[in-house]
């Protein structure tokens, strides 16, 4: 192959939607093209729905329409006959048309270009048929990749994959900049208070009651702690009992006399803002229950960002901690969480302490360094090299 950057196409949802996956792959564009020296016309296989084609007009763009299975075939005729040199696919449950998302099969089936595949989930007890359309993909793709080095073991167990088709990158978490934290806090008004904050579409896996409940206890200690719950409900949530979930944690804050500690931002966070207010906060929680959780973006950024944090102890946090069990506590256990609250507020110097650990964890997971790890790891396959052994490319 000669020295020239390698085109690239993107499968995967894509901005302006409103998507983690489609978020992540748009820095994943940007990054990759850092690496490449700025310049790049990679395409991007936006999979959408008929009504959003329209969104995604550029010229670089492909509208592959979800539910349409003929569009599947179609588009990868469409990359066989360019002069594209790697498929970068991007695989999430519910991102594919057909049961378990199976029309992704038809793609890579007719596909006659090296594709490697990043499964944002894995689970460690897959069943069918979600099972058997994993296990197809990652037969079909010349190389894996996963967030979450416990990944690697779950292909290999459920699929047959074998340890040298896959590697492990970390998620992708912005470059931290410490200019606008001051102005932030005093925007939201921050200034004097210790401010935990948790992030996502909220539904009821997301563990706010057991931080409520912790703070109930640690506000005594600590009377200046905030809890910032950020994030709209999801939209799935909103449509089978609208608000109520929302509603029964706001009477749990009435009945723990928790007005003054508990704060909303009830809309959409646009992600700029959301790095914002990650960098401003004190301390990032992610309380989930669901232990099986194999990545999480939300953490990801807090950790690349260079936030303390404390969480359950699912699969990503576990993995992304290496060594900081400290930073990790059981479900359930309001009464363990509300002593490590007191104990980071007010021990002197053990939340600058984890914020300098996190600080270590996340250097690795900036979009440069992730951007051109990805890159590296594309031209190899390009060049036909197969044999790289699982780790970190």
């Amino acid at each position: 192959m000669n020295n020239r950057s390698p085109q690239i196409a993107y499968v995967s949802t894509y901005v302006p939607k409103k998507c983690g996956l489609a978020t992540y792959t748009h820095h994943l564009r940007e990054a990759i093209t850092l690496a490449k020296g700025g310049k790049t016309t990679d395409t991007i296989v936006t999979v959408c729905h008929e009504d959003e084609t329209s969104d995604y007009g550029e010229p670089w763009m492909l509208p592959l329409i979800k539910r349409q299975p003929g569009d599947y075939v179609r588009i990868a005729e469409t990359i066989n006959q360019s002069a594209i040199d790697v498929v970068s696919l991007q695989h999430e449950f519910g991102i594919f048309g057909g049961e378990a998302g199976g029309y992704v099969i038809d793609f890579l089936r007719r596909l006659r270009k090296p594709v490697v595949t990043t499964f944002h989930t894995v689970f460690e007890n897959p069943l069918p048929p979600y099972l058997d359309v994993q296990k197809e993909i990652a037969l079909l793709s010349d190389h894996m990749l996963v967030m979450n080095r416990k990944g690697l073991d779950y292909m290999h167990d459920n699929f047959g994959t074998p340890y040298g088709k896959m590697s492990f990158i970390p998620h992708g978490a912005p470059v931290p900049s410490r200019s606008d934290r001051t102005k932030t806090r005093r925007l939201a008004g921050w200034e004097h208070r210790n401010v935990l904050f948790t992030f996502g579409l909220l539904g009821r896996g997301k563990g706010i009651e057991l931080v409520l409940r912790a703070m109930a206890s640690a506000v005594q200690a600590v009377p200046d702690l905030l809890y910032v719950i950020a994030g709209q409900t999801h939209p799935e949530v909103r449509k089978h009992e609208g608000e109520a979930y929302r509603e029964e944690l706001k009477a749990l804050v009435r009945e723990l006399g928790l007005e003054h500690h508990v704060s909303w931002i009830d809309r959409y966070v646009p992600e700029e803002e959301l790095v914002s207010l990650i960098s401003a906060c004190d301390l990032y929680v992610t309380p989930y229950p669901g232990m099986g959780q194999i990545t999480s973006g939300t953490l990801a950024y807090a950790a690349g960002l260079g936030r303390p944090f404390l969480s359950t102890p699912y699969e990503y946090a576990r993995d992304l901690v290496q060594g900081r069990e400290d930073m990790l506590l059981p479900y359930g256990d309001h009464e363990a969480w509300s002593a490590k609250l007191i104990e980071l507020f007010t021990y002197p110097g053990m939340l600058g302490g984890w914020e300098r650990a996190v600080s270590d964890i996340g250097t690795s997971m900036h979009w440069p360094h992730v951007g051109a790890q990805h890159l590296r790891l594309f031209q190899l396959i390009i060049n036909g090299k197969r044999g790289i052994v699982a780790g970190v490319v």
